[in-house]
């Protein structure tokens, strides 16, 4: 499943930004699926992941309480609504899933088996 990632760009420390992954002619049915991001230079980050068997979150201590997983069944999408953005938060940001995984907690730790093109978020004064 070919997953794509929108709504990145640049923006100012302490803005906001929310992101959207859709997937191109399926249905996100994962039963885990989440938000990842990687830096130049540091390995990928499981940033926040959502099991869509009971609704259940994991958000890495990096980003709790400014980032918000949610996902809408019937838009067929997934969101991240990133609130209080700082320097440290600058990455390239992907959507995934995994399609024997239901746990975010696990689909964070172990990262995705599907995934697509990330958009970039730029935060910079």
């Amino acid at each position: 499943v070919q997953l794509q990632a929108s709504g990145g760009g640049l923006v100012q420390p302490g803005g906001s930004l929310r992101l959207a992954c859709t997937a191109s002619g399926f249905t996100l049915n994962f039963p885990a699926i989440g938000w990842f991001r990687q830096a130049p230079g540091k390995e990928r980050e499981g940033v926040s992941c959502l099991s869509s068997l009971n609704d259940i979150t994991y958000t890495s201590d990096s980003v709790k309480n400014r980032f918000t997983i949610s996902r809408d069944a019937a838009a067929n999408t997934v969101y991240l609504q990133m609130d209080n953005l700082t320097p440290d938060d600058t990455a390239v940001y992907y959507c995934g899933g995994d399609l024997s995984q239901s746990s975010g907690n696990a689909l964070c730790h172990k990262g995705p088996t599907d995934w697509g093109r990330g958009t970039q978020v730029t935060v910079s004064s």
